[in-house]
């Protein structure tokens, strides 16, 4: 009995030193090479991640395999996953949303057929129309209440923006400071994982559902933030808190032609698309 329960412990301890160390929990899977995860590419281009887990391989590692490649980052200077994912429909045919498939694919024999990760767009052909969706998200929320408001006020701030291609895009710069001078009203905010009152509550709705459509369009984002607490309007790993002018959502147009955002709230749905426009 005492040596069963002692190996029963040795594994406990095993298993905690895995965790300990970051190994992702797919470590069955083969290691992904510098191909599709640069270690030092992905600690220079996530200053949020470089606060949170150090300059640590398994920490790091572990994170693009369970979160960045959803979250639309890049592993290395060559490739996105969520850009490669939309570039390629055969692509999505086979893999879906298998995500480390994708990687896989790039790594065996993607790069060497020719197949773009690095967010360039495929070309675009005389069929297709000037103005083209390429992404799009929406979620609810209460219209009765204070913080659609602020919900509305933003949406229609964001709405219409034109992002020029290499052209950056701050949500912060966007919607302006939330002040009462600038329309906001106060509603429920996330301050150290509490729900306190604060002027601008609900734009992080806004930033996530923008955050949910550039995931949808391939558009990786070059700052984002999580909320300390879960919120009820959109899945976790998909949202984007904001605050001040410290936590920001920002991206940069990787597409050849204009991006034109569209963002509508109405009767208690936000809608936010995203748009290719001819030059």
């Amino acid at each position: 009995m005492k040596q069963k329960t002692s190996i029963f412990i040795s594994m406990i301890l095993c298993f905690c030193l895995l965790l300990g160390n970051g190994i992702p929990v797919k470590a069955a899977q083969a290691p992904l090479t510098s191909l599709t995860f640069d270690m030092d590419y992905y600690y220079n281009t996530n200053p949020d991640l470089q606060a949170a887990l150090g300059y640590d391989y398994g920490s790091l590692y572990n994170h693009y395999l369970n979160f960045g490649l959803a979250e639309g980052r890049s592993g290395s200077a060559e490739f996105n996953c969520l850009v490669y994912r939309n570039n390629y429909p055969d692509l999505q045919a086979i893999y879906g949303n298998d995500y480390y498939a994708y990687c896989v694919h790039y790594e065996n024999s993607g790069k060497a057929e020719g197949r773009s990760a690095a967010g360039e767009a495929l070309p675009i052909s005389a069929e297709v129309p000037a103005n083209t969706l390429i992404g799009s998200y929406a979620t609810a929320y209460n219209p009765n209440i204070s913080r659609a408001v602020n919900i509305a006020l933003a949406a229609s701030r964001i709405n219409g923006v034109v992002i020029q291609p290499g052209e950056g895009f701050s949500f912060n710069q966007t919607i302006l400071p939330r002040t009462a001078a600038n329309g906001y009203v106060e509603a429920n905010v996330i301050v150290n994982k509490k729900y306190v009152l604060g002027t601008g509550g609900g734009i992080c709705q806004v930033s996530s559902t923008l955050y949910a459509a550039m995931l949808t369009a391939g558009l990786p984002a070059t700052e984002r933030h999580p909320h300390s607490l879960n919120v009820g309007y959109i899945p976790e790993g998909m949202d984007a808190t904001i605050s001040g002018n410290v936590l920001d959502l920002r991206f940069t147009n990787i597409f050849a032609e204009p991006i034109q955002i569209q963002a509508v709230a109405d009767q208690g749905t936000l809608t936010i698309s995203l748009y290719k426009l001819c030059n």
